[in-house]
């Protein structure tokens, strides 16, 4: 079983040297096994604190992730990736990613982010909760609940074609791109009880509804023009994971 690490078990920001290395190799991967387009670069924030949120169709959509931020960021990673080859488990060890148990409402993962975000740190977040499907599908609570919490800007980003990678080609290569939006917040919440619940729920459907403006029309789930993606949308949505309630944490 993987031990869930405190981040205040380290010095912050930590594994500088090793995480540069391993943003250099990839690099060098995506320029060599892709064909990359970058766009919206300059739309990263030169300091934060920042929560970097995108959409998850695939377990490379973490490594396009780590491409982007700087070495300082801390990301929150599945305990158990289910959709994860054995062999691309390696890098986020190497990285050192926060790996918390889907459906546990973890408080000490709440906790992490907290800590990275409170030294003007960026903390990446996959919204939906996993890569089971290839289009967006609605935002767990956590991510609203985070950004609310500590009043912390969103900076929503669009991965496209990352689940086309495999397997690993120099011929006929994948187009995939990486698309940043404007970060915006930070997002105050004023509500309590009920009204605080729809205030967070309103705020999740922002911040996936920012992540699906950056992307491809027939992956945007819910979110598409197109009423037939709206209806495929449907069929995907529903967590495949135990849920936890984050209001307790």
């Amino acid at each position: 079983m993987i031990k869930e690490l405190s981040i205040a078990d380290f010095k912050y920001p930590r594994r500088l040297f090793i995480r540069s290395v391993l943003k250099g190799l990839i690099r060098l991967a995506i320029c060599v096994f892709s064909d990359f387009e970058l766009i919206g670069e300059e739309n990263i924030p030169a300091k934060g604190p920042v929560i970097i949120t995108g959409n998850h169709f695939s377990f490379a959509d973490s490594v396009a992730m780590l491409h982007i931020a700087p070495p300082s960021i801390e990301l929150f990673s599945g305990a158990n990736p289910a959709f994860t080859p054995g062999w691309a488990k390696l890098l986020p060890r190497l990285w050192g990613v926060l790996y918390v148990y889907r459906g546990t409402g973890s408080r000490q993962a709440i906790r992490d982010a907290e800590f990275v975000l409170k030294k003007e740190g960026f903390f990446g977040i996959f919204p939906e909760g996993g890569a089971w499907a290839e289009m967006i599908r609605p935002a767990r609570p956590g991510t609203a609940y985070l950004a609310a919490r500590t009043e912390t800007q969103i900076l929503p980003v669009g991965f496209t074609g990352f689940n086309n990678v495999l397997p690993l080609r120099l011929w006929n290569k994948p187009k995939v791109t990486i698309r940043i939006g404007k970060p915006y917040g930070p997002v105050v919440i004023t509500g309590r009880g009920r009204e605080r619940r729809q205030q967070l729920d309103q705020l999740g459907e922002r911040i996936m509804r920012e992540i699906a403006e950056l992307l491809p029309d027939h992956l945007r789930g819910r979110y598409s023009s197109d009423l037939a993606v709206q209806e495929r949308a449907k069929e995907v949505e529903a967590y495949p994971w135990e849920t936890a309630s984050w209001d307790e944490v």
